[in-house]
């Protein structure tokens, strides 16, 4: 088992199924690794052995709890809440989609649905805490891509 370090969400980090969108908590636990999305006017195709796709301006992440597309990518533009995939300040340039509640996305006994758009990526330029993704360094990224593959285990521990 690698360990890699990273910034977590801002306001710490919460086990999964105590998660709640919008928390800004990174949520722990076991996931699958599903696909990559990339910046294709930055940078050319990850070598991986990882699906990856290229991003276009119209891309984005369904947040809305209510939405059938709750916790899905779509096209952008879309009439409920949605994060755009497509961002000029680098964070988004690598984009690893795991299983965080895609499957399909839960709800708690409220309606509040268990977090949306929790991804692992580039970090901020400033190093700054995300709002609930794992963000890793661009070195650290270029030197994981080879050793990525579809349904990988990824594991988000508080300590091992």
């Amino acid at each position: 088992m690698q360990s890699l370090p990273c910034r977590i969400g801002r306001k710490g980090y919460v086990r999964a199924e105590k998660g709640r969108e919008g928390d800004e908590k990174t949520p722990l636990g076991d996931f699958k690794l599903r696909f990559g999305l990339y910046r294709p006017d930055k940078l050319p195709p990850p070598k991986s052995p990882l699906t990856f796709w290229p991003l276009c301006q119209t891309d984005g992440w369904c947040d809305a709890e209510t939405d059938p597309a709750y916790n899905r990518f779509i096209r952008r533009p879309y009439p409920a809440s949605h994060e755009p995939l497509w961002r000029e300040d680098g964070a988004y340039d690598i984009i690893l989609v795991m299983s965080h509640n895609d499957s399909p996305p839960q709800m708690d006994k409220n309606g509040t649905g268990l977090g949306s758009a929790v991804f692992i990526h580039i970090t901020q330029i400033d190093d700054r805490q995300t709002l609930g993704c794992i963000a890793i360094t661009p070195d650290n990224m270029t030197k994981l891509l080879p050793y990525l593959h579809v349904g990988m285990d990824i594991k988000i521990h508080d300590e091992y």
